[in-house]
């Protein structure tokens, strides 16, 4: 066997058997693996052991072995296998996976265990396949950790001439996150998506051990959540009455996220990117509209909350509190960003009503975010802001506020100094929106956030760059974000994947990976997406593919 250490210092993953590569992402944190073929067997079965098992790990077991049966991928190298059918004639056969939880383990569902709070989830486990045909067993602590390793064991597998086997046996796993928020943010609100193509990317995001999905599901553009209590504020604020997301259908994702080991966190951005609100409650909206657009908000429409108003506060913290009652997540965000001055500047509401508290703008702002915080958190919610809300203004944040920080990433280091938990978003890596040009209509341009983020940029990411070792706990992870002004069902899954998998191996093995030996591995996920219905976009001709390392520099 070839072991293949894998702690925070990562080192060179080694090629796989007959020029071919073990395709596993992400990579396990502690893998040995051996150079035998094994086949798995026409009666292989995954055995349960454990008294009354939840019902969604068994959903869990049953996606595996459905995943094993119609995956159909042929090995990436020249002639998709046909060199291993010698290899698979003399191969023993694996008939079954037994699952299992180590003893005193409690039982929960995999639903229950996703939705812990942030660092007290347990997704580790152990893996083992022998290559004489013995059972392979699978172990954890909960069954989060048990679907985590379901993931692993089905991209073992490839198909040739009706088999599906592996040339890697024995393997030998013991794994776990590096860092426990790995995440992906959708925007639902610039262009709506149907929760079909939410459910799908949930499916992808699991493939690749994700567990944090950002839900930024409103902002000025259209309000899609229908909020009981307040159903006029999509009614009127939803580009159209099949664009919205009800209740039931936010019942259905968080359900399928929770089945797949991903706990859904809600943003409603506030005080700014609310303008369409102003579409059912004018009187809470300052410069709504408010032309030129460039001088009150960072992107058409304007329009933002008039958080120094008493009953605008009161309106916000009762709506916050109705979505987060929609929500199980131990967390939500209430946004905070782009806050733009010059719009409460020239709003004689907003000004009469500092003018009557005597508060200054970052006074009302404090009273705002502490009234609208004190409303979630009354709801179980820790808050979640975007770093603005450290950063630029003086407001008193709980200290277990969780901090996104997406302007640079040099910005890391200032939160971490102020002692707030921090979420890994910085547009300089994890934006797959930039690179498209400008989409504001009169303006030959690029984009504000160019260039193009490739796989290779943020697989290079550090978490804990420019972070002290004392800081270092205050890292939860990271994701990567697809703000939407050009995207939409039709483009999803080529503008997200598999460019969203490179952040998430950096957050469950660690940082440090080495570009030419996970290219093919990336490959090889991306060409199995496909083969499950994700139309992830090419990352090199499929010559290259085949032949790994032949399409390097100097090659």
């Amino acid at each position: 066997m070839r072991p293949l250490a894998m702690k925070l210092s990562r080192v060179l993953f080694v090629a796989g058997h007959l020029s071919g590569v073990l395709g596993l992402w992400p990579l396990p944190r502690s893998l040995e693996t051996g150079s035998s073929a094994l086949t798995l067997a026409p009666t292989f079965d995954v055995h349960v052991n454990i008294a009354h098992p939840p019902s969604d790990l068994e959903d869990a077991v049953s996606r595996t072995k459905s995943f094993l049966k119609n995956d159909k991928l042929g090995r990436l190298v020249v002639g998709r296998g046909a060199t291993d059918s010698d290899a698979i004639k003399n191969a023993k056969s694996l008939r079954s996976l037994e699952l299992s939880l180590f003893q005193g383990a409690a039982v929960k569902s995999i639903t229950e265990e996703a939705r812990l709070p942030i660092g007290t989830r347990n997704e580790g486990y152990t893996l083992h396949v022998p290559a004489d045909g013995s059972s392979a067993t699978l172990t954890a602590n909960s069954t989060l950790g048990l679907l985590r390793g379901l993931t692993t064991f089905e991209q073992f597998w490839y198909e040739y001439a009706g088999q599906i086997y592996t040339l890697e046996a024995p393997v030998s796993i013991t794994d776990s996150p590096a860092y426990p928020y790995r995440g992906f943010m959708l925007d639902t609100s610039r262009n709506y998506f149907p929760v079909s193509d939410i459910k799908r990317t949930l499916d992808a995001m699991s493939w690749v051990k994700m567990s944090q999905f950002h839900w930024h599901v409103v902002d000025s553009q259209s309000f899609p959540l229908e909020v009981q209590g307040y159903t006029e504020v999509a009614s009127k604020g939803a580009y159209s009455s099949d664009m919205v997301y009800s209740p039931s259908d936010v019942q259905e994702i968080v359900s399928y996220a929770g089945a797949r080991g991903i706990d859904v966190m809600v943003e409603i951005d506030t005080p700014g990117h609310t303008a369409i609100i102003s579409a059912s409650h004018p009187e809470h909206i300052a410069c709504a509209e408010a032309s030129p657009w460039t001088t009150f908000a960072n992107e058409p429409p304007a329009g933002q909350l008039r958080l120094a108003s008493a009953a605008t506060t009161n309106f916000t913290a009762g709506l916050l509190a109705s979505v987060a009652r929609m929500f199980p997540s131990t967390v939500m965000s209430t946004g905070g960003d782009e806050l733009n001055t010059e719009c409460y500047a020239q709003d004689p509401q907003t000004q009469a009503d500092l003018k009557a508290t005597g508060r200054t703008l970052e006074q009302a702002l404090n009273v705002f975010t502490q009234t609208t915080h004190a409303a979630i958190r009354a709801e179980g919610k820790t808050p979640a802001v975007w770093e603005e809300m450290v950063l630029d203004h003086n407001v008193t944040l709980g200290n277990d506020t969780i901090v996104l920080v997406w302007i640079s990433s040099a910005n890391a280091a200032a939160v971490a100094a102020k002692n707030f938990r921090i979420v890994h978003g910085p547009s300089d890596y994890f934006y797959l929106d930039c690179g498209a040009g400008e989409w504001i209509g009169d303006d030959v341009a690029n984009s504000w956030c160019d260039p193009f983020k490739t796989w290779q940029k943020s697989y290079t990411f550090d978490p804990l760059a420019n972070i002290s070792e004392s800081q270092a706990h205050l890292v939860l992870g990271g994701e990567q974000l697809l703000w939407t002004e050009q995207s939409g069902p039709e483009n999803l899954d080529p503008i997200v994947w598999p460019r969203a998998a490179s952040s998430a191996e950096t957050f469950w093995t660690g940082p440090g990976g080495n570009l030419s030996t996970a290219l093919p591995r990336l490959h090889d996920f991306a060409f199995r997406m496909r083969q499950r219905g994700v139309k992830a976009i090419q990352l090199q001709p499929m010559w290259c593919a085949l032949r790994p390392g032949k399409c390097n520099l100097n090659s």
